[in-house]
């Protein structure tokens, strides 16, 4: 079997498409902040679970693009919303997977790029994440909501425990 492979996409800025107008983007990772432990009587250490990295998504416009600034300095954590739409197909069953990533955040960086005569530029834009969500085909695969203290990963919330330890 071969690999799906991202065959096109789309990214969608406040709910607004953007078809054409994204050359790139940078999907958030998923990376586990980890310390090592080792006690007595253990062989080895283990490494334990600290929580997540902050999770970011880089995009970049195809040009200059007026919905970058317009939403630079919101007051809120959450106050830009982006979704990946990706078609993911593979080529020897010509199966077409739809992946969606939906994020929520605030711009940390915008950065021009250089500017010169008939060219396009590279304008970068980096977007730190409070809120995660990958789905395929409309299936929830993970949802990292932040300030909800949520991390969903197949179904299950991994936290509830936690949060109802902590909840008056």
């Amino acid at each position: 079997m071969l690999p799906a492979v991202l065959k096109n996409f789309n990214l969608f800025i406040d709910g607004q498409s953007f078809l054409g107008r994204i050359a790139e983007v940078t999907l958030p990772s998923l990376t586990a902040i980890t310390e090592d432990y080792r006690g007595a009587g253990m062989q080895s250490p283990v490494s334990i679970d600290q929580g997540m990295e902050q999770q970011q998504l880089e995009w970049k416009p195809g040009g200059h693009l007026t919905a970058m600034y317009a939403q630079w300095g919101v007051p809120s954590l959450d106050g830009v919303q982006l979704r990946f739409a990706g078609g993911y197909q593979s080529d020897d069953t010509g199966e077409v997977r739809k992946v969606e990533i939906i994020v929520r955040g605030k711009h940390s960086e915008i950065a021009p790029g250089t500017a010169k005569a008939g060219e396009k530029g590279e304008p970068t834009v980096t977007t730190k994440l409070v809120y995660y969500r990958i789905e395929e085909d409309g299936r929830v695969l993970i949802e990292n909501d932040v300030l909800g203290m949520k991390m969903i990963v197949g179904g299950v919330d991994r936290y509830a425990e936690l949060r109802a330890a902590i909840e008056a």
